[in-house]
This record gives C-alpha cells, structure tokens and sequence, in this order.
C-alpha cells in the first residue's frame, strides 16, 4: 500500500461536567461526546522523509494550522511509528472541514484519521484497544476521534464509552473568526468557583434516557455546559447569537465545549435550515447531524 486515506469527524459535547482541580493540573471530567458529520480527511503516503501539507474546504481556515512537528497529527504518526519499530517515514496531507479552534477537537480528528490511517499503511498489527491506548497519550478528545458515535468520556476525557443513542439529531453549528483558549476557560471557571465546593461530575440520567429514546426535545432539556458561563466571561459577545438562536426556534441553544462554536439543536433538517438564516450575521452557520461512526478509511 502507497497510500491511505482516513476521515474523522468533529465532536460536540451533550454535555460538559467539570471537577475540582487535580493535583496534576487537569480537572475531571464527565462528559457526553457525540460524532457530527463536519469531517477532515488525512491522506498517509510513504515518503522518504517526514513532511506536513494541509487545506481546507467548506470555507475553512487553515492559515493557523503549524505544519512542524507541533501539529497533533504528525506527532500521531511519529508515536506509532516508535511504538511499533518502523522506521519508514510518511507525507501526511490534511483536507479540513473542520474549522480551526472552534472548540469541534479538529487537531484530535486529524491524530485519529493518522492513527488508523499509519497503522493501516504500515499494516501494524494493532486493534482498536492498542490504536484508543496510543490515542489516549496524544490528548484527551482523540480517543473519541476513533470511537465516534455518541460516548461518555471520564478522567480528562480520555476514557471513552459507548453511550445507547436510538436517534438522529440535526445541529446549526455556528462558528466564528476567533477562538477561546481551553486553558484560558478553565481557570476562567477556577476564577469563577474559587472557594466554593465542586462536586464530583457525572453525565445526567435525564440525557442518557434522552439519547435512550432518541428524542430531541427531551435531549435539548437535558443538554448542559460547565464551563458555559466561564466561556461567556471571556466572549460576553456569545451571548447574543445564542439568544438569536432560541428567538429563531432552536430547541436549544449552548457553547460546544470551551467555545467559542455554539449549538443549536433543531427538530429535522428543513428546521435547521430556518435556525441557520437567523444567524448568518453572527458567523458561519453550517448544518450537520449526528451522531456518526468515528475515523474510517475511505
């Protein structure tokens, strides 16, 4: 094999529960992911030294995008690479419709699609476990970039499960020209809890019976963000896209994860279509539906 292509979809979060501080500096984390059909592709070829090309489509930007060894792809691919005892080196191509630091785990896709992509040209004789092990060390949304579909994540988010989903939910992604720094919302939200007592997170049983029955008003009553008003704190502008949103009949409404994207959960596609026109002077609302499988070759 020369060549390999992958994709990987974005992820959003039902829900966000965040913990106290740990002692290592992260917060534990309960959180329902569920796969969404905006997706990147990275394309593995063998090559005779290292190298990193990217664009993108659907009116991404990728001027952002490190092409050195700090992008989380390349990294991906030169980990398996020591881990299995192969020296043979790749050109890796990125083609995102993912958009850029918006909060949807693009760079986390991008080092799933590698994975799979590597260990399928390499023909590595690595499962799942061993590929979501590896994964898990990259960072903490890249296991779910192999798992798809919709799945609690606990620790920091690394420790993925299937979560029963009977449904099919249409999404208005809005996304925007800047970004909220992850690290940035969580001492945000450190600010905002200091002193105060946190409880341990858990991911609510009204979600899990919402996904459970495939419902998309009960989903959007149970939805929920912790770090949602840390987010505003930093982009108090948030505030009234999401307010346009819920005046244009979106069932709900809330930050993906650290923002600064929002969602907007609508009841079918010709709805979302509606919810979408509301908000296209506030950003670029794209549509997408969920949930959908995690990295597969194509």
């Amino acid at each position: 094999m020369a060549e390999v292509t992958v994709q990987a979809p974005a992820k959003i979060n039902l829900h966000l529960g965040v913990g106290p501080v740990r002692a290592d500096g992260f917060h534990p984390l309960a959180t329902a992911y569920q796969a969404i059909s905006l997706t990147s592709r990275v394309t593995a070829r063998d090559a005779s030294a290292w190298s990193l090309t990217c664009v993108g489509h659907d009116g991404v930007d990728v001027a952002e995008v490190p092409l050195d060894d700090s992008n989380l792809a390349l990294r991906a691919a030169r980990l398996l690479g020591e881990r299995v005892g192969t020296g043979r080196p790749v050109a890796l191509h990125l083609d995102k419709g993912i958009p850029v630091a918006g909060g949807l785990a693009g760079g986390s896709a991008d080092a799933a699609a590698t994975l799979l992509a590597c260990a399928t040209l390499w023909q590595v004789d690595a499962d799942a476990a061993d590929l979501i092990g590896l994964a898990g060390e990259l960072g903490s949304d890249v296991p779910f970039g192999l798992v798809g579909g919709t799945a609690a994540g606990h620790g920091r988010g690394e420790l993925v499960t299937p979560i029963h989903d009977t449904g099919r939910y249409d999404w208005v992604v809005l996304t925007f020209d800047f970004g909220v720094s992850t690290p940035a919302a969580y001492a945000e939200f450190d600010r905002v809890h200091a002193g105060a007592e946190i409880a341990d997170p858990e991911i609510p049983a009204a979600l899990t019976r919402a996904l459970e029955h495939g419902s998309a008003p009960e989903l959007a009553a149970a939805l929920g963000n912790d770090l949602h008003p840390a987010t505003l704190r930093l982009r108090p502008e948030l505030g009234e896209p999401l307010r346009a949103g819920l005046d244009a009949s979106a069932l709900a409404a809330l930050i993906s994860g650290s923002g600064p994207t929002c969602l907007f959960l609508a009841e079918d596609p010709d709805h979302a279509e509606r919810v979408a026109a509301a908000l296209t002077s506030y950003g670029r609302a794209r549509i997408a539906y969920g949930p959908v499988p995690g990295a597969e070759l194509i």
